[in-house]
This record gives structure tokens, sequence and C-alpha cells, in this order.
């Protein structure tokens, strides 16, 4: 099941949604395949030497405990979602009380993770994430392919920051601009003064300079009569 798209905020976009890895399925699916293992020995010794009845259906109740945990651990799986998008990370899950855990990318201090020699041979591992929220640390189980998803939460973090300063560094870069087009409106103004260039001229100079049309140079000087 992916991640709601109604939970988004505006113009925010998802780079990755993952569920837990393969792996999470693995306790009840042992579990499992064992209860079907024993079941199978129970029934072939009861047909041969008529065993209690009981023990056999102790094997059954087993055999269905494990199956249900298996479904129940199949819907938690699907209802489990890493996301990663343009402004947060978000951790959601929960069959029908849900919980999640949400870090603004401008508050991610450092992202590691962790994987043994096993986890690293299935493409599994943790995730550390230091933020300066409340939390402070949070861990992540059952990610698949971590080192990708680390690189991407830092590509992320660079993008919101960018993103971030660009109003910033517009504001810094028209107050540079903002001598010249005064200048340029002072050369303008002597020139209708002198009469270099007529009225009609002067506002189609000026509607440019202040559209933030590149700046035109000035008309060469006529000579007078």
């Amino acid at each position: 099941m992916p991640f709601p798209k109604k939970l988004l905020n505006d113009y925010e976009t998802v780079a990755l949604d993952l569920h837990p890895h393969w792996w999470y399925f693995a306790e009840p699916a042992v579990a499992l395949v064992a209860s079907i293992v024993v079941g199978i020995v129970v029934k072939a010794a009861d047909l041969k030497h008529n065993t209690d009845r009981i023990l056999s259906f102790v094997v059954l109740a087993l055999l269905v405990v494990c199956a249900v945990w298996l479904v129940m651990r199949y819907l938690k799986w699907a209802t489990t979602n890493f996301v990663i998008t343009s402004d947060r990370i978000i951790f959601r899950e929960g069959v029908i009380a849900k919980d999640g855990i949400e870090i603004p990318l401008e508050r991610v201090n450092n992202v590691n993770f962790r994987q043994s020699i096993f986890e690293r041979m299935i493409g599994a591992g943790d995730l550390l994430i230091e933020s300066g929220g409340e939390d402070g640390r949070s861990r992540f189980t059952d990610i698949r392919r971590p080192e990708r998803v680390q690189n991407l939460i830092h590509s992320q973090m660079e993008a919101n920051e960018q993103r971030r300063f660009q109003p910033m560094n517009n504001a810094v870069a028209a107050a540079a601009h903002a001598p010249d087009v005064a200048t340029q409106l002072e050369k303008f103004e002597g020139m209708l003064q002198r009469g270099t260039i007529s009225p009609t001229e002067f506002e189609a100079q000026k509607r440019k300079l202040l559209g933030g049309s590149p700046m035109p140079p000035p008309p060469p000087a006529t000579p007078q009569p």
C-alpha cells in the first residue's frame, strides 16, 4: 500500500516510498514451515502407530497460530511506510491504530546505516537518523539498500536547502542590480531632457528596465540641428 498522497503538503513530492525488507517475514515464515514439518511427522506417526489424537490437535493449533502470525505480519508490512519527500522523512505503521514519526529535512543532523555480514548479503540494514527534534535519534530497521537510502536523504537535504535559500538569493541579486537600474534611468532621463530620445523611446526603455529585461545600451547621440 503506497503512502497516501492526501497526507502530503502542497508542492511536496515523494522521492522514495519503501515497505520493510522481505526479511521482515523471516520469523513467522520459519515458524510456519517448522509447524508444517512437525505436522507431517506427527501425521505419519499417527498412521503407523495410532498415536494420541491430542498431539495431532496441538500440532494443528500450532499450524493455525503460525499461519495467522504470518498473515498479521503481512498486514503490518503492507501498512508500514518509510517515505522520503522533498521536505521531510516520514515513518508510518499500523493496521488500524497508526503510529508515525516525521523529521523535517532541515532538522536532520546526521544519517548512518548499519549492516551485518548477512544483512549485507540480502540487501537489508538499519538507518540511524540524528535530528534536532525531541527524539534526537531515531532507528529504522529492515530498510532495503540502506546505503542508497542514506545517499538519497543527503541529496534531498541539499535540494531542500537550495529551495529554502533561493528567495534570499533572488532578493540579494535584485538589490545588487537596483543601483544599475537607477543609474540607467538617470541616463535616459538626461537624454530625454536633451532631446536625444523621444518620450516614447524613454517609456519603452523604462519598461524594459523595471520589468527585469536585460539592460539595453543607450542609443547613440544624434547631432542637434
